[in-house]
């Protein structure tokens, strides 16, 4: 029987294994440079036991020439091993920070935007500032403790017996000190995590918190959370404390401890006073690695949860394989049996939808409040996943489709206007390649031309990612601009009248006709009749069922006749 196939790696351990050769230069630097920490106490042995005890001054001179450039060489392979580390931490970024901004903006659109966050990038960032810190360094310098008790065997057993003991007990409150810390951080850092993203989602809700006196309420949710992760933290803080103490009391101990047994032995005649010191000073270099582990334990384990999350997020949000390019889309859609889950749903807000579109064709889409207009719109784009049947575009699966292929094929207008931070001509080209004349004709067929040239700098006006200064109108206008720039195939349109008045109406009216006229397949939500005169066929919808589909002026007749209240707000004979 043939064994199962052994798991793919995630973008994570595959930028580690990259980085492979220079983790073990890192670590055979490591060798040189604590075998180079042997130096100070070999030189007090021999200053001791033989420039003492001789009186020769060449003697102690070259021993210290020796030192100098012992410890040059030292310091030297220091600086490169910390350079290396810091060329691995940018190597990872770079890897890793691209997967990791699709995969942030993937799970914000999987979520419908319930888990927007660059919390991914913030984690990249913080495993990368562990990666070039000091506190790496204990722990590809611990392995090599053997060699120091080797040596202090070498000096003498009970020394060697004796730093071991001392190993062990620090090895025991490095433990201890993991298992007291380990869960009230993670904990904390949940906590953490959940009061930012609360605090996140209040911050872009500002106007509506500071209007309505909601500011207490909310300052008071937060406050409890935020007293909750400073109880945690204080908990860790409490505890990694006491064992740092701990650690640090106990290795002065047992520096000035090894000092006595070596003057005992001394007296004895079983040790010279040379090796008394030299002992002393190898038991204080062995034993500093795990010192420092313990005092640097808090950012390791913030590591160790930022290395989990990135690799969670990693493997949850698979990367897209590549599949064959498609040719560009005529904009013939059609629905076969559609049913649409949200995220973060189980039950579907569309079932059943069955219609075929011809390119150049207009769709209106009318229906009451949750019937499921947007959820039909996201899932035209490819946004949000069929849970059963497909949407087509061109008799292909929408989602077989690269949303950077597909993207300048298709235009998107949502009912919450989103402008980005840039000029209004980038936000029209989508910021791509600045085409100018692309630009300034997309803008006249959204009727926004005129409109951009009064301001202060005019296509070159800087905007926030609110719009600044602009009206809701001229931020939806622009936003149409933006839809139909480069003349896409496949445009949505979701209440595009919503701000404006009756000249912008007019101008989206006069622009859904060009685009008819250029082939352009549209679907146009609306709950305002006006725009209704440029479509040809209707689609209602009601509790996510198709309730009537086709040609426009006989679905408006059944709804009058039926006198049904998903009609348009205004009056429908003004749409004919």
């Amino acid at each position: 029987m043939a064994s199962p196939p052994p798991p793919s790696r995630s973008a994570l351990q595959a930028a580690l294994s990259a980085c492979k050769d220079s983790f073990l230069t890192v670590g055979l630097f490591s060798l040189f440079v604590n075998f180079l920490m042997l130096v100070p106490a070999f030189y007090m042995l021999q200053v001791y036991d033989r420039v003492i005890a001789s009186g020769s001054e060449s003697t102690l001179l070259m021993l210290t020439l020796i030192l100098l450039l012992l410890l040059t060489t030292l310091g030297a392979l220091e600086w490169v091993r910390s350079r290396i580390m810091v060329r691995i931490s940018t190597r990872m970024d770079t890897l890793l920070g691209p997967q990791l901004y699709d995969a942030s903006f993937k799970q914000a659109l999987h979520s419908g935007g319930m888990h927007a966050s660059a919390q991914p990038l913030s984690d990249l960032t913080g495993l990368r500032q562990f990666l070039t810190g000091n506190g790496l360094f204990a722990f590809f310098d611990a392995p090599w403790l053997p060699i120091y008790l080797a040596v202090m065997f070498l000096f003498h057993p009970w020394f060697g017996w004796f730093g071991v003991g001392s190993a062990l007990v620090l090895v025991a409150l490095a433990y201890a000190n993991e298992r007291l810390t380990h869960r009230p951080l993670q904990e904390a850092n949940k906590e953490n995590l959940a009061a930012t993203a609360f605090t996140s989602k209040n911050l872009r809700n500002a106007e509506v918190v500071a209007s309505m006196g909601m500011l207490p309420q909310l300052r008071r949710r937060w406050q409890a959370r935020n007293d909750q992760v400073l109880r945690l933290q204080s908990l860790a803080s409490d505890r990694a404390g006491t064992v740092t103490a701990l650690s640090k009391t106990f290795r002065l101990l047992v520096q000035s401890l090894i000092l006595a047994l070596g003057a005992w032995l001394v007296l004895e005649r079983e040790l010279s006073p040379g090796l008394m010191i030299a002992g002393s000073i190898l038991l204080g270099r062995a034993l500093a690695p795990i010192d420092l582990m313990i005092g640097v334990w808090k950012g390791f384990s913030g590591a160790r949860a930022q290395y989990g999350r990135l690799e969670e997020l990693l493997a949850k949000i698979a990367a897209e394989p590549e599949r064959m390019p498609l040719p560009a889309p005529r904009g013939e859609v059609a629905l076969e049996n559609l049913a649409v889950v949200p995220p973060g749903s189980q039950l579907p807000v569309l079932r059943g939808l069955n219609l075929q579109v011809a390119p150049g064709e207009a769709v209106g889409i009318i229906g009451p409040s949750g019937a499921g207009k947007s959820t039909l719109a996201r899932a035209l784009l490819g946004i949000w996943p069929a849970a059963q049947g497909k949407v087509r575009l061109d008799g292909a699966d929408v989602f077989a489709w690269r949303s950077e292929e597909l993207g300048p094929h298709v235009g998107y207008l949502p009912q919450d206007i989103e402008l980005f931070e840039g000029t209004i001509g980038e936000n029209i080209a989508r910021f791509g390649a600045l085409d100018p004349v692309a630009v300034v004709e997309a803008a006249r067929l959204a009727g926004v031309h005129e409109l951009i040239l009064r301001l202060p700098e005019g296509y070159d006006t800087v905007i926030g990612a609110t719009g600044g200064a602009l009206s809701g109108g001229q931020r939806q206008r622009i936003g149409l601009a933006r839809a139909v720039y480069g003349k896409p195939k496949l445009i949505v349109l979701d209440e595009p009248n919503s701000n404006l008045d009756d000249v912008g109406e007019r101008a989206l009216v006069a622009a859904l006709y060009a685009l008819k006229a250029s082939g352009t397949t549209l679907f146009v939500i609306t709950h305002r009749s006006g725009v209704l005169a440029a479509v040809d066929k209707l689609l209602v919808l009601r509790d996510g069922l198709q309730a009537l589909y086709g040609p426009r002026d006989r679905v408006l007749a059944e709804l009058q006749n039926g006198q049904t209240p998903t009609a348009p707000h205004s009056p429908v004979g003004s749409a004919r």
